[in-house]
Parts: structure tokens; sequence; C-alpha cells
């Protein structure tokens, strides 16, 4: 008797996902390390109807694997696909949030250094490099994470022009890298302010003995005056409605000839809302700033003396990130579970691809109150 072949019909979803991946040179089951390896067929309905944010949560679910995540987001991201529709209700109900309500406001952004920052400082300190960097590092002339983080530190200080004796107000602070390097290096004092507890003590443990202040406290605590104000990775977190009012503090905090420096991750389009699962799952209340918001906000209160962007140097970065993450994550399984380890692989490849594609990046801004005499000379 013959044996008719039956092929296995298309799972719900299945045909328009597979068309709607096509222009980016996804396929579904493919062979390649970018495709899409589907274990569970309901993710196809999920991934059409939520977007980025299904896309994220099917892959924490398990629902679906890839080799290569982060050239997965890339090429997605690169053929134009990051642009959510407007009849998805999860996503509507994200923009009213950040439409009706200050995400950033200073209760709201205690979130983010309780679940994210305060993970604890011995699991940072197996995926970051020793000055405790999380943010871009600096590749020029770097191969690898170590030195390309020291050289990102040096690059901050020289544009800013560090002398011995300045006094410097640092906004956010993380685990007090930058201000030990800025201390022990170029003789400055440092106060910076920070939320985060684990990151705090962290800080004051490794700045002791240094002239260097660490304040337990939101950055709108922040007062005095100071010979340079900077803020690395925290502009992230202060959100479109609050731009003004931080300028205006940074603006208040800072001498008449004095210099600022704004290294923040920003994106190409002004909107008000960032993607949907990182703001769900690993930086609540997180925003990323356009150009045009920034500048904005600082118009009437400094003059824009330098802007250099480094976005496609956070590419490698958090592919050092994630490696470091998955060598030592032996050491965390039991305490933060499975589900744990795919969302922050997810987070971690993810970003690099959005990075590689150049959908968002880092910009290194230096600003001055009234304009230097002659021109600021830009270091690179």
């Amino acid at each position: 008797m013959d044996t008719v072949l039956q092929q296995r019909a298309p799972a719900p979803g299945e045909a328009a996902l597979r068309d709607l991946l096509a222009p980016a040179g996804i396929s579904i089951n493919g062979t390649r390390p970018w495709d899409l390896r589907i274990r569970d067929p309901r993710c196809f309905r999920r991934i059409l109807a939520d977007g980025s944010l299904g896309l994220g949560e099917t892959y924490v679910e398990g629902w679906w694997e890839a080799e290569a995540v982060d050239e997965l987001i890339c090429r997605l991201l690169s053929s134009g696909l990051d642009h959510p529709l407007p009849s998805q209700p999860r996503l509507l109900w994200e923009w009213l949030k950040s439409r009706f309500i200050n995400p950033q406001g200073l209760r709201r952004s205690r979130r983010v250094t309780e679940t994210h920052y305060d993970l604890g400082n011995v699991f940072y300190q197996r995926m970051l490099d020793p000055w405790m960097q999380y943010t871009c590092a600096y590749w020029k002339n770097a191969s690898d994470l170590a030195t390309a983080q020291e050289a990102k530190l040096e690059l901050v200080c020289r544009k800013l022009g560090l002398r011995a004796g300045d006094h410097i107000l640092e906004l956010g602070g993380g685990w007090g890298g930058f201000a030990r390097y800025a201390a022990e290096r170029f003789g400055c004092r440092v106060t910076l302010y920070n939320l985060s507890k684990e990151q705090v003590a962290y800080a004051r443990e490794r700045c002791a003995g240094l002239p260097v202040e660490v304040h337990h406290a939101d950055y709108r605590s922040a007062a005095g005056t100071f010979d340079k104000v900077v803020s690395i990775g925290l502009c992230e977190h202060v959100g479109a409605r609050n731009y003004p009012a931080f300028f205006a503090l940074q603006q208040r905090c800072l001498k008449p000839d004095g210099l600022m420096l704004l290294h923040t991750i920003g994106c190409n389009r002004t909107k008000i809302t960032t993607d949907p699962w990182i703001q769900r799952y690993v930086f609540p209340g997180g925003q990323l700033p356009s150009l045009r918001q920034l500048l904005t906000a600082a118009e009437g209160r400094f003059v824009l003396e330098d802007l250099h962007n480094i976005g496609a140097d956070y590419d490698p970065t958090l592919m050092a990130w994630h490696h470091n993450f998955e060598r030592h994550w032996p050491e965390f399984r039991d305490r933060y579970g499975d589900r744990f380890h795919r969302l922050w692989r997810y987070y971690l490849l993810s970003c690099a691809g959005a990075f590689r594609a150049r959908s968002i990046h880092l910009w290194q801004m230096v600003f001055s109150p009234n304009g230097i005499a002659g021109g600021y000379t830009a270091v690179r």
C-alpha cells in the first residue's frame, strides 16, 4: 500500500509571521543562527498580537530559540520591523501610562533600583569590569572589556578637562567607578548621588580614604556649586517630562566657567515610550531621549560644545557582558533560577542587536553654561 506523506498544517499565525519576517531574512525553523526555532506554536499569535513585548515574553517562556538572538534582533530592526501596530492593546496601555503619569517621579524611581541595580554586587562583579562600569565602553584602542572601560573613564575625564582640586558633582554614580578614577588619577573631589543601596554600599567601600562623598539619595537632592558636573547612565531614567528640571539642576550646580558631560543612550525618533519588554522586565520607568528632547531642555541653559556618538561600541560591550554572564551563571543558578537566566540573556543580546542595527545610540555631550571663549577642543 502506498504511503502518502502528509505535510503538517501551519499553526495559527505561522504563515503571517513567516511573511512578516521574510524581508528581514529570518526564517521559521531555518538552519541559520538568527532563524527562529519554534518550540511552542502558540508563540506565533503572541508575537503578532504583542510585537516586541510578545517576542521577548515568548523567548523567556521557552517557546522559541535562536542561536544568535543578537543578530535576529539586529535584522528585525534593520528591516524596520520595530514599529508597533496602534491596535495592540497592551502597547496602547504603555503609551497611556507614559502620557498621563510621571513614571520617573521620585517614588516610582525607586522601582528600578530595587528590581535591577540591587540584584547583588557579586552578580555585577562577575559580569562587569574591575571599575564596575555598567555603561558603554570605549573600544577605539582596546581589545578587552577592562581596557575599554578604563579608556571610557579616561575619555570622560579628558573631555571634562579635569584638574587636581576640581570638585565634581556626579548624578547617579553607579558603583563609584568614575568617582574613584577621577579622585585617584586626577586628584579631584567628587560628590555623588545614588538611590541604589547596594551600589552606595559598594561605592563607599571602594572609595574609602579618597575625597569622595557618596549620598544615598535621588539626584534631585543635589545642591552646591561645582567645577564640573557629570552624568553617566542616569539620563535613561530621568524621563521626558523631567528633562527641563534635570538640566536646570545641572545649570544651578555648575560654576559659570565649568563643564557638564552627559553620557546617555538615545534613540533616533522622539517618543514618550520605550521598548515595552525592556520597560516591563528590565528597566521600569526607563525612557530613551532623542537629541531633540535633550537639546530643547538644554536650550537657554547651556551651549553644546561637543557631541560624540560611540553607540557602535555598545555592541561589543554588551557581548562581553553576555560572555561573562554565561561563564559565571552556574554560581547564580540556584539563587535566580532558569527564567531569570533566559530573561537576562535576551536582555543583553537583544540590546546588542539594537546597537548593531544603529537603532539606538550612545551620546557623550559636553555643555558649558556660557560658551568657551575660542571654542572647545574635542577629545577623541
